[in-house]
């Protein structure tokens, strides 16, 4: 018999499959389970944007693309970032489409992170960050955010976790899972910090559109001085509601991106060429449909934050993405238990805070990109649960 040991890779083997898995496996296996779990709009992507990848199908627009992308796309994508967050790229040089924004994160990790390299990655926060270092032989470096913080990273906790080997920090926001935002008066103090120190950022902007209240998301990258160490990751899945598209896209200076572009190239390739096509249509004419989503997740989100308090489960109110964070200390369980038993005991699936890192402890995720039919049976059921374990 083989011994496979052998044969695989040790960085692979060490890491952790995706603690969101897990309980999306459960809830799969499990009858008539009401699920609050994984960060999938609930809306269909837009007619109009539909129709116009079936479109290019009919007319037999099947082949490959350049490797940067459609030139026409990277023209829009380009346009969409000066006229929506302020700040110029050039689409020929600046701007690389992929494969959903994870293949953006990933090949940015991969062409700045060498051996021993150190990345600074705010937790809780989405599960690719600290595996992607380490598969590309970078040490993560781990900075717990705080509920009392609103779980918005510190200029302070940055300079406290800056070592001669730091080279990349990474701005997951707005923040998957906490809802959590960045305000312009944070990043500029952030930004001193990055000059300081000649640091790079990674700043994951996929939530960018799904801001609430009257200020609008900051990109860092607008930020005086900050253009030139940024990359940008955006996509469409989230704003779009394109998650099955697979479309993302990275932004930064020329010197990067180009080196970003050959990993492409010999992993990838190219991004889906009807899902370009139908991301040109999304830029020119998805603002309104952007508006549209947003505003029902606010609906959502206002709702499902003060059931929670109002059940006990005491929840800061998130102003990004679409999620909430509440607490679930009260129960006297782990994050782990009290989703167990919560998708065992009343067929609702949420997901625990450390599947998002260790600091996550004592708090669970639940996604409100669901109807709200559905939101309010999984609330009646969470409830339920919560004063059957007191």
């Amino acid at each position: 018999m083989i011994d496979y040991s052998k044969f695989l890779n040790d960085k692979i083997c060490g890491i952790k499959p995706s603690g969101i898995r897990k309980f999306f496996d459960i809830a799969n296996e499990t009858d008539h389970v009401i699920s609050l779990s994984i960060g999938e709009p609930d809306f269909t992507t837009p007619w109009h944007v539909r129709q116009e990848g079936i479109e290019s199908l009919r007319k037999g627009h099947t082949w490959y693309s350049p490797n940067r992308g459609f030139s026409e796309l990277c023209n829009q994508i380009s346009n969409y970032y000066a006229r929506r967050f302020g700040i110029e790229y050039n689409p020929d040089t600046e701007t690389l489409v992929t494969v959903g924004g994870s293949e953006a994160i990933d090949l940015c990790i991969r062409t700045l992170i060498q051996d021993g390299d150190e990345v600074l990655i705010p937790q809780p926060s989405f599960v690719c960050y600290e595996p992607m270092t380490k598969m590309a032989g970078g040490k993560p470096i781990i900075i717990c955010s705080k509920s009392e913080n609103d779980f918005r990273l510190t200029a302070e906790e940055i300079e406290k976790n800056v070592t001669p080997k730091t080279k990349l920090l990474i701005l997951p926001f707005p923040n998957n899972p906490t809802g959590a935002v960045m305000r312009r008066q944070h990043l500029e103090e952030i930004a001193k910090v990055v000059e300081k120190h000649n640091l790079l950022v990674l700043s994951d902007e996929i939530y960018a559109e799904l801001t609430y209240g009257k200020e609008r998301h900051v990109s860092f990258a607008s930020i005086k001085g900050m253009r030139e160490r940024t990359i940008v990751v955006n996509g469409f899945s989230k704003a779009y509601a394109m998650t099955g598209w697979r479309l993302g896209y990275a932004l930064g200076p020329e010197e990067i991106i180009s080196q970003m572009i050959k990993l492409h190239q010999y992993s990838i390739m190219s991004a889906p060429t009807t899902a370009q096509y139908a991301a040109i249509e999304a830029l020119k004419h998805g603002d309104s449909d952007i508006e549209h989503m947003r505003e029902e997740y606010d609906m959502r989100r206002r709702l499902i934050v003060d059931e929670f308090c109002r059940m006990g489960l005491t929840c800061f109110e998130p102003e990004g993405a679409f999620y909430v964070f509440p607490s679930i200390k009260i129960s006297g369980m782990s994050s782990e238990e009290f989703c167990e038993q919560l998708i065992y005991s009343q067929h609702v699936a949420i997901v625990p805070g450390t599947a998002f890192g260790e600091c996550g402890e004592g708090f669970a995720r639940v996604s409100y990109s669901y109807s709200l039919k559905h939101i309010k049976e999984a609330l009646e059921r969470i409830e339920r649960f919560v004063n059957k374990n007191p």
